[in-house]
């Protein structure tokens, strides 16, 4: 099997955004690849967080991984920062990166016209995800859209290697899931679901009770068209529709189908009951597992001792290529 692997930030609460984009996703890809999950927790550093919300973000983003179906058995789940050939890995790729290249990444120019200061660790965030990403000979990356310019960047350092020191890495390829790729906000459908938001009323979040839900959902922005159809004129009613077709895994169409002669308040009801089946259970497991903290650090534990097997391999053979002597 091809070996996939696919990160995210502990930056904030996960949203279901996060898991209909990126989670759920996960689940069904981990029975058909070698598949390898991480907190990226060294990602987290670029932006400016406090310490104990960022410590309290792995621990809860670990274990939504495993309340939410990725197995330990069948994948490797760990902590970025438990791997140190991370870090040593991106300041290799920070080498074979050019400014220019870096400079026209999206992500980072957005951030810098929004905020006055950026980080110099906010410009080499593509460098770490390249290194993330090579460490394991990747072969598949599932990501959001906004996301894939990080994994072309990452196919054109990897090449770069192999042409430079002789064929090393693997080249790997994004993959964006046909649906649910992209959940955005329920007061602004323009914009997407973000863990970070000040509009609570914007966002579901995984561990959000199931009366709140319902609330957010039944305040959630949709026109006065008066109709349920998949379509840039009706931003709101297409984003529940996404939600909807996601979790019950039927297409658009079928969607549209189903809510056809129904009013909005029909529509937000059933995304609502939907979404609360989905995640209801995901919610209980976590709040076990919370309260089992060492049962959590000793599942990191094996993950990032099975990662820094593969890893430490790589780097070995990356030093040895570019004429570093390794430390045995």
């Amino acid at each position: 099997m091809e070996i996939l692997y696919s990160a995210t930030k502990p930056t904030g609460k996960l949203t279901l955004g996060n898991y209909l984009g990126a989670i759920k996703n996960w689940k069904e890809m981990q029975n058909n690849y070698n598949s390898i999950f991480a907190v990226a927790d060294l990602h987290a550093l670029t932006i400016n967080i406090d310490s104990k919300e960022l410590n309290d973000n792995i621990y809860t983003q670990f274990a939504t991984f495993i309340a939410a179906g990725l197995d330990p058995d069948k994948s490797i789940i760990y902590c970025q920062s438990h791997v140190k050939e991370h870090a040593e890995l991106a300041w290799i790729m920070n080498c074979l990166t050019y400014f220019g290249e870096a400079s026209r990444m999206t992500q980072f120019k957005d951030h810098k016209a929004k905020d006055k200061v950026v980080s110099v660790g906010l410009f080499a965030y593509p460098m770490l995800m390249a290194g993330d990403i090579l460490l394991y000979n990747t072969q598949v990356v599932p990501v959001g859209v906004d996301q894939m310019q990080h994994v072309e960047i990452c196919r054109d350092i990897a090449l770069r290697f192999n042409s430079r020191y002789g064929e090393t890495f693997v080249i790997p390829r994004g993959i964006i899931p046909k649906v649910g790729a992209k959940i955005m906000g329920l007061q602004n459908p323009l914009k997407k679901m973000a863990k970070s938001e000040d509009n609570d009323n914007n966002v579901i979040y995984i561990e959000d009770d199931d009366d709140t839900i319902r609330k957010k959902f039944k305040r959630a922005v949709t026109d006065s068209l008066n109709r349920i159809k998949y379509c840039d004129e009706q931003p709101g009613v297409s984003n529940l529709l996404t939600i909807y077709s996601s979790i019950n895994k039927i297409s658009i169409t079928d969607a549209e189908k189903h809510f056809e002669g129904k009013n909005y308040g029909a529509l937000k009801t059933e995304v609502a009951e939907c979404v609360i089946r989905e995640i209801s259970p995901i919610r209980e497991r976590l709040q076990e597992l919370k309260n089992n903290k060492p049962k959590i650090e000793e599942l990191m534990k094996k993950g990032a001792e099975k990662a820094s097997k593969i890893a430490r391999e790589t780097l070995n053979k990356v030093y040895a290529k570019i004429g570093l002597v390794i430390n045995r």
